[in-house]
């Protein structure tokens, strides 16, 4: 029993150390390690042709490095594993996303700078027929989702009597429905609004955004001194109007 108890006290002190010394291994090292999925049009886009990244998201992240006089290096993941990267430390701190009790169980958030509304996408032929999310609930309807999305979640909340169907990434969930495969999907306010300008075909159901969400990068569960970091950068930026700047660059309105 003694044995046991040593052996927790240990593994306790070596959580608080690593927790206390994100913050100083980050500044030590030089460089800043970002998890990001490069797929959220227009948070984080990935060029294929230079394997570079762009966007609202990463626009913050450089300008979060910058003032912190480190390097930035992005990290690849997708959205079912964006959460085990932190909680396994591949990156320090991840991208937005929206926070989740599920998410939030095994991981930590910093303050949000971002809100958003969940809309469906449908083809615009059909937009006569799926004119409500109401009437995208129903057993003959499928939709569609990207798996490790939070909108993987929301789908089942808002349509209970629709078939389900999850995609994973590189897929998309709006791939889905081009192709003919699915009736409708959910996603973002703020993509949509990207995706119905790439792809006419595609139309917003005109019903209202549904079930505000809050984006806010996340890190490791006990990195409190790291978390408190990026809230007061968060906190100081707000002020200054570098978020307001971007949500302009960006085309960006929040709920």
């Amino acid at each position: 029993m003694k044995k046991i108890i040593i052996a927790a006290i240990l593994m306790l002190s070596t959580v608080v150390a690593n927790a206390d010394t994100k913050l100083q291994n980050i500044l030590k090292s030089g460089v800043l390690k970002v998890g990001t999925t490069g797929d959220w049009d227009p948070m984080t886009m990935k060029d294929p042709a230079t394997n570079k990244y762009k966007g609202f998201d990463i626009d913050v992240m450089n300008e979060l490095a910058k003032d912190m006089g480190v390097k930035v290096k992005f990290v690849p993941t997708e959205w079912k594993t964006i959460v085990s990267g932190i909680t396994a430390n591949r990156y320090d701190i991840s991208t937005s996303i929206t926070k989740t009790p599920k998410r939030a169980e095994v991981a930590g958030f910093t303050s949000s700078y971002y809100k958003y509304g969940t809309v469906p996408l449908v083809l615009k032929k059909n937009l006569k027929r799926y004119s409500t999310w109401e009437s995208l609930n129903n057993k003959k309807v499928t939709i569609a989702t990207t798996l490790g999305t939070s909108q993987e979640e929301k789908a089942k909340e808002f349509f209970p009597k629709s078939k389900l169907k999850s995609v994973e990434a590189p897929a998309r969930d709006f791939q889905e429905v081009l192709a003919g495969r699915a009736d409708g999907n959910i996603t973002s306010l703020l993509e949509a609004n990207k995706l119905v300008v790439t792809y006419p075909e595609l139309a917003i159901v005109p019903d209202g955004g549904k079930n505000p969400a809050f984006l806010a990068m996340m890190v490791g569960k006990n990195n409190k001194a790291w978390n408190d970091y990026v809230n007061k950068w968060i906190k100081d930026k707000k002020a200054s109007g570098f978020f307001e700047t971007l949500k302009k660059k960006y085309n960006l309105r929040s709920l």
